[in-house]
């Protein structure tokens, strides 16, 4: 996950979010020693910088079990190159060992 220097709290806004009670007991069970919130601003600050343009890949072609080929019904960015993927344009999702699928640019697996 997308690593920030990290911003003392002091030097932060407090801002309120209603959550489910399971799901933020689930976010305090995944976030182990680094604490619910800061999980949170992680994944906040990883969405703003793939819808921004502002991506940076946090896989390795290493990272790539498999791929599958496919066509992106919506506009996707590849995890290796940061390249946008436009809608109906070819693609492939690649097979991470952690068993998620991640789009990937059909340039990006060119040899």
């Amino acid at each position: 996950m997308h690593t920030l220097t990290r911003t003392t709290t002091t030097e932060m806004e407090v801002t309120s979010i209603r959550l489910e009670r399971e799901l933020k007991d689930r976010l305090k069970e995944l976030s182990g020693n680094q604490g619910y919130q800061a999980l949170i601003r992680d994944i906040l600050w990883n969405y703003v910088q793939q819808k921004s343009g502002d991506y940076r890949p946090q896989f390795s072609r290493a990272d790539i079990r498999a791929s599958i080929a496919a066509t992106a019904q919506k506009e996707e960015r590849c995890v290796l190159t940061g390249q946008l993927i436009r809608p109906q344009e070819s693609m492939f999702l690649g097979l991470t060992p952690s068993g998620d699928l991640v789009p990937l640019s059909v340039e990006s697996l060119a040899s």
